[in-house]
């Protein structure tokens, strides 16, 4: 879900330049390893790199072909009518944690951050003020509905969002760091048609794109591992 509103701007611009369009699916990540692995059809899987890697593990996915794409990092939000505090601190953020309900993700961001906790011996009073977003579902909203004080998530699904103001991404020490890749699927019949996007989606433009989402391209070396120039 982190991709899902940079993956809609990527495919907008591609689609106004290409022969074909490219239609997207999203869903958590969990849920989406589950409906690959479970013989769903799909030429392309976007997902962070565990996920691909488990995918690549199981054969869903064209041998050698994962790249990564973008770098995500995990940031901070309250309401927008909400008292500012500070977090500028592993410290500060402690606290903060400490003193509001907790929304977060089902993701990689999600159990980062729950071992966050467990280092800092938090884990055990933190668990009554803890709310998981369901799969599919924006911490964003759960921020902006006033069910959590605090929301933790990437930053590219808290920005923008109505009534949800972002402090800014963790404190040095707490840093929460994914990166989102890209596979070619193992039973695609579009081999030519995928890797021109892929070309795409690491092309100057598409990077443009990247970072009006809060996220950083990956930087790529000549061939890339699907033999892309």
């Amino acid at each position: 879900m982190a991709t899902r509103l940079l993956l809609t701007d990527v495919t907008q611009a591609f689609s106004s330049r290409a022969n074909f369009d490219v239609q997207i699916t999203s869903m958590g990540g969990v849920d989406a390893v589950k409906k690959l692995q479970a013989g769903a059809c799909f030429d392309i899987v976007v997902l962070a790199r565990d996920a691909i890697d488990i995918l690549a593990a199981s054969g869903h996915v064209v041998a050698g072909s994962d790249e990564d794409w973008v770098h995500s990092s995990v940031a901070i939000a309250m309401r927008e009518d909400a008292a500012n505090v500070d977090v500028e601190s592993e410290h500060s953020f402690r606290e903060a944690v400490l003193a509001h309900r907790v929304g977060y993700s089902t993701g990689p961001s999600g159990t980062a951050l729950l071992k966050l906790f467990e280092r800092w011996g938090i884990q055990d009073q933190m668990r009554t003020q803890l709310t998981q977003a369901p799969a599919g579902v924006s911490v964003a909203h759960l921020v902006a509905d006033g069910r959590v004080g605090i929301g933790i998530q990437q930053l590219s699904e808290l920005k923008n969002v109505p009534g949800v103001r972002v402090l800014g991404l963790l404190p040095p020490g707490c840093e929460i760091n994914s990166t989102f890749s890209t596979a070619i699927g193992a039973t695609t019949t579009r081999q030519r048609e995928v890797q021109e996007f892929i070309r795409f989606m690491h092309s100057a433009d598409a990077a443009e794109i990247v970072n009006r989402h809060g996220m950083s391209p990956v930087k790529q070396h000549g061939v890339t591992k699907s033999g892309l120039s």
